[in-house]
Formats: C-alpha cells, structure tokens, sequence
C-alpha cells in the first residue's frame, strides 16, 4: 500500500487563483500553465511554494497586448512591432516599454507623454514625431530620422542616438544627461535652452 500523500490534494484548474488570490485575468492566464496536480508532493519543498508564486507574479505579461489596435494610452510592453507603419497614429501616454520598433514608420505620430524607456527605435523613421514630455531614457535611436521631431522637455537620459538625424528638431528642455551624440545630425535643431539653434554642419555636438 502507497503512503498518503503529505501535500494537499489536487485541486482543479479554477481554484488556482487561491494560491495568490485573484490578481487580474494577466495573472489567471499565466496561472493556466500552473498545474498543482504536476508537484511531485514527495520532493517538492512547500516551503518554496510560495515563492513560485511570486515568480508567476513577476512574469512579463501576456503577449496578447501586443496585438490591440494603436491609440492614445496602449500598452504594447515588450513588444516586437518591427517594420510596422504607424504613421500619424495617435500614442499619446502609449507604454512602450523594452518595446522593439526598429525599422518602423512613425511619421507625424502622436507619442506625447509616452513612457519608451529602453525602447529601441534602430533605424526608424520619425520625421515630425511628436514626443514632447515622453519617458525615452535608454532609448535606441540609432541610425533614426528624427527631423523636425518634437522632443520638448522629453527625457532622454543615456538614450542612444549614434547617427540618427534631428535636423530641424526641439530639444526645448530636454533631459540628455548621458546621451550618445557620436555622429548625430544636428543643425537647425533648437537646443535644450529653448534660445539656441545648432548652426548648419553641426555633428555630434551643437555649434
């Protein structure tokens, strides 16, 4: 005769949630790959079974987010949209965190307010972009166009724009603590002081 088990019986897939109670249908979908049938009770430490938890909890969210259409305030986190023509769309206040949108099409986008931290916008095209007061700190612009973009009182603490092209941008109160320049077009662009414009032939630094 096989011992009894020590650990609780099994339990089916909806009551799953009493593990960390109910946090959202994110979390309940991720949970659906959780099966507490599949512990071998025998081995497996119940001490730890709180910290698997946590683990599920810190899992980078559903990728079905990825999928909704643009608009003011979507959240794509940690999405791949390469390629994508997101001309004139309206992101206002988008989360586009740790977001990859490199070799996209965001003419005359609406990206006001937007939090792109460590985003990566590689060879881009952003020519009158709207990004006044964005989140764009470690952001990868390079080899972007960014001309005549509105990058007013943006954040743009080590972002990375190593060749991009900002002619004709404003840099009105921007925030480039730590930002690389190397090679970056700037002529024409209304500097951080809101009085300057970077003459004709300015690279990498404003003249």
């Amino acid at each position: 005769m096989q011992p009894a088990s020590s650990g609780p019986p099994c339990r089916a897939a909806h009551s799953r949630k009493d593990l960390i109670g109910d946090k959202g249908p994110g979390v309940r979908a991720r949970l659906e790959t959780f099966d507490l049938c599949s512990i071998s009770w025998g081995v497996f430490p119940r001490h730890l079974l709180p910290l698997v938890a946590l683990a599920l909890l810190a899992a980078p969210p559903a990728l079905a987010a990825c999928t909704d259409p643009a608009g003011p305030e979507v959240v794509w986190r940690r999405c791949l949209l390469d390629g994508r023509d997101l001309s004139g769309a309206n992101l206002a206040g988008a989360v586009l965190r740790d977001t990859s949108l490199q070799r996209a099409r965001l003419v005359g986008a609406n990206l006001t307010g937007a939090d792109a931290f460590n985003a990566r916008f590689v060879s881009s095209d952003l020519t009158d972009v709207d990004m006044s007061g964005a989140t764009l700190r470690e952001v990868d612009f390079t080899r972007a166009v960014l001309r005549n973009a509105k990058l007013a009182g943006a954040d743009l603490r080590r972002a990375r724009l190593f060749r991009a092209d900002l002619t004709g941008a404003d840099l009105t109160g921007a925030n480039l603590e730590g930002a690389d320049l190397s090679h970056t077009v700037l002529a024409g662009v209304r500097w951080t002081d809101g009085q300057r414009v970077c003459a004709a032939g300015s690279v990498g630094a404003c003249q």
